[in-house]
């Protein structure tokens, strides 16, 4: 059986910049009218969404249908969190608030199979094509294929940035501006110094050691992140064009005096 490569991976082996949108509606259409739209990957949430694992399976199946990768961003608890999406067929997961080395460690240990973690092994889900992957195989191309992606988000793991980085089984360091930010009491406040050197640090320490980085943005500055060593960028998010739109469909109608 032919093994799929994922695409996110790739490009940014190639060096390229990989687009990834997120995605808050518990529903598979969003993540299917994103992948249709072009991107690459699309993001969905089980951190700050009540999403269930049915709605988390049928979007994966969606975007998957026209050509975009699913990374799965996991609540914090029992490793199943962690492997679920997995089996489900997403291309990677994204654990936020890794916390240290520790949690990192610990993360990669879940995630990924032998040599590397103790991922417990089943094969009979999407993943596995049902169990007909040859289970040698199978577990080498989970290693390989699907990502891991830890979020630095917090202040205090800058501490063990460096060890971080060096995880095997970490593959990508996803900085986030807004949490971090608020780690540092200046919630939403995305732009201040110290919140940029961390950006810039997570970046130059991710590639130093081979992993991949990714972090948000959006056109205005993606060019900047990418000259900054980021190769994975999410922009924009469902709910903030669906906003943005109706909004602006209620604000022209006003100006025509009607309502």
């Amino acid at each position: 059986m032919d093994y799929p490569r994922n695409k996110v991976i790739a490009k940014m082996r190639e060096g390229k910049l990989a687009t990834c949108t997120k995605i808050n509606i518990t529903d598979y259409i969003p993540a299917e009218i994103a992948a249709m739209s072009g991107f690459d990957c699309v993001w969905l949430d089980m951190e700050h969404v009540p999403s269930d694992y049915q709605e988390i399976n049928m979007a994966i199946m969606g975007a998957k249908l026209y050509g975009a990768e699913v990374i799965v961003r996991t609540p914090r608890g029992p490793y199943s969190n962690l492997t679920r999406p997995l089996e489900l067929d997403a291309s990677g997961v994204m654990v936020p608030h890794c916390l240290g080395l520790k949690d990192a460690k610990e993360i990669a240990y879940y995630t990924k199979f032998h040599p590397i973690g103790r991922r417990p092994i089943d094969g009979g889900n999407a993943d596995g094509r049902y169990c007909l992957l040859d289970v040698p195989d199978y577990l080498k191309y989970s290693n390989e294929e699907k990502l891991t992606i830890i979020q630095i988000e917090d202040v205090e793991t800058m501490d063990e940035i460096e060890e971080i980085a060096q995880v095997p089984g970490i593959d990508m360091l996803f900085f986030g501006p807004g949490d971090f930010s608020h780690s540092i009491g200046l919630a939403a406040d995305t732009g201040n110094p110290t919140t940029c050197a961390a950006r810039e640090k997570v970046a130059e320490v991710a590639n130093r050691y081979g992993k991949f980085a990714g972090t948000v943005g959006g056109p205005g500055n993606v060019k900047d992140l990418y000259d900054m060593g980021y190769r994975f960028v999410s922009m924009g998010a469902d709910v903030v064009a669906l906003s943005e739109y109706n909004a602006e469909i209620i604000r022209k109608t006003k100006e025509l005096g009607l309502i």
